[in-house]
């Protein structure tokens, strides 16, 4: 498994207990790397990808819900909702090619939500990819 990969379990677990708390984001960080082990980079990585999606939630929330047909936010799986935020904030910065975003989401559904979750989040997210100007 690479540690970019890692990186974003991290910050999937991390933006699941924000999401679930609503408590300050260090605050998670600081009690998650008590319980989990990980690289030095690999723990950069995933307190950036969790900073930036906690700092754009309500932009990236408006995004997803703009292009998840017949659903709203507050309908969907925490963990779904947490994993398109994810996605979303990193489809947005362009640092990462959007395949790879939306193969690493999917993989993501598959390990920490279901199936039919990996099926939603491809088709929320490729709406998304369209949808942002191209870079």
């Amino acid at each position: 498994m690479s540690l970019r990969h890692k990186a974003r379990e991290f910050a999937l677990q991390m933006l699941f207990q924000w999401e679930i708390g609503r408590q300050d984001p260090r605050r998670i960080e600081e009690g998650f790397w008590r319980m989990a082990r990980a690289e030095k980079t690999t723990r950069a990585l995933a307190n950036q990808l969790f900073e930036s999606t906690v700092a754009g939630a309500a932009e990236l929330d408006a995004l997803v819900a703009a292009h998840a047909k017949n659903w709203r936010l507050e309908r969907m799986a925490v963990i779904d909702r947490a994993i398109l935020r994810l996605a979303a904030c990193e489809l947005r910065s362009g640092k990462t090619p959007p395949k790879v975003v939306l193969d690493e989401a999917v993989e993501l559904a598959k390990t920490f939500s279901s199936q039919e979750a990996a099926s939603f989040v491809n088709g929320v997210l490729d709406a998304v990819l369209k949808s942002l100007p191209k870079k």
